[in-house]
C-alpha cells in the first residue's frame, strides 16, 4: 500500500461525505490499516511487528493526505503549500523555495540557521512570505509539546514571529475533546500554538484555538485578509 492508494480511499469517502469527510479520516485509516496488513503478510517486515510498521505508514502519510486535502482550497487563496521535508533539501531547491525556506528558518547565532520541524508550509508566492506552519499527527502525544517548542522560536524572531503554528489532528485519543479537565496537550494548543483544527465526527468542546476542522480555511482567509 501506498499514498495513493490512502488518496483513492479518501476520494472514494469525499463522493459519499463531501465536505464532510474530514470526519470519517480515522475510519479511512482503519481501513487502510486492513489493506496495509494484507500487504505486509505478503512481505513482512524483518522484526515481524505489523503493527510498528503501519505506525510508520500512518504517520507518513497522514501528513500528505492533509496536504492533500487542503491544497486546492489553500491555492484558491492565491497561496501555496510545500511539504516540510522539501524545504530540508540543500541541492536542487528552487530559488522560490529557497527564499521561503529562508523566511522560515530560525537564527541559532553561532550555531546557524536551522528549519522547525513542521510537516506543511503555507506561504505567498508573489512575496515568499510564509503564513503558517502545520505539524499533523495522529495524536497530540506525537509532537506536540515540540511544537509548541517551535512557535516560541519562531515567535522570539522579529523576521518569523508572525508565522501562525497550527496542528491539524485527528485527535485518536481524545486530548482536544474537553475544556475541562483540560489535558496537557490541550493546554499546550489553547497557550503556546494559534491554533488545532480536528479531524473527528466526535464532538468536541470548541474554542477560539481547538476547532473542527471545517473552520481552517476560513481562519486561513481571515488571516490572510489582516495581512493585506
Amino acid at each position: 500500500m501506498n499514498f495513493e492508494d490512502l488518496k483513492k480511499l479518501y476520494l472514494e469517502k469525499k463522493e459519499k461525505f463531501g465536505t464532510e469527510t474530514y470526519k470519517h479520516i480515522s475510519e479511512l485509516l482503519k481501513e487502510a490499516k486492513e489493506i496495509h496488513k494484507q500487504d505486509w503478510l505478503r512481505y513482512p517486515t524483518p522484526n515481524g511487528d505489523h503493527e510498528q510498521s503501519w505506525r510508520a505508514f500512518k504517520g507518513k502519510n497522514l501528513e500528505k493526505l492533509v496536504q492533500y486535502i487542503i491544497t486546492d482550497e489553500v491555492e484558491e487563496l492565491g497561496l501555496k503549500v510545500v511539504n516540510g521535508n522539501q524545504l530540508e533539501r540543500t541541492i536542487n531547491l528552487s530559488k522560490e523555495l529557497s527564499q521561503v525556506k529562508r523566511n522560515l528558518s530560525i537564527d541559532y547565532g553561532e550555531f546557524g540557521l536551522h528549519l522547525p520541524d513542521v510537516d506543511i508550509v503555507i506561504y505567498n508566492p508573489r512575496n515568499f512570505k510564509v503564513l503558517a506552519a502545520i505539524s499533523s499527527k495522529v495524536t497530540l502525544r506525537e509532537r506536540i509539546a515540540q511544537t509548541g517548542y517551535w512557535k516560541l522560536k519562531l515567535f522570539q524572531d522579529e523576521v518569523t514571529k508572525h508565522i501562525k503554528v497550527y496542528f491539524i489532528t485527528p485527535d485518536e485519543d481524545g486530548t482536544l475533546t474537553h475544556k475541562k479537565p483540560t489535558k496537557k496537550g490541550r493546554a499546550i494548543v489553547e497557550i503556546d500554538l494559534d491554533g488545532s483544527y480536528v479531524l473527528t465526527e466526535e464532538k468536541i468542546e470548541e474554542s477560539s484555538k481547538v476547532k473542527l476542522f471545517e473552520h481552517f480555511i476560513d481562519d486561513l482567509k481571515r488571516l490572510l485578509n489582516n495581512e493585506k
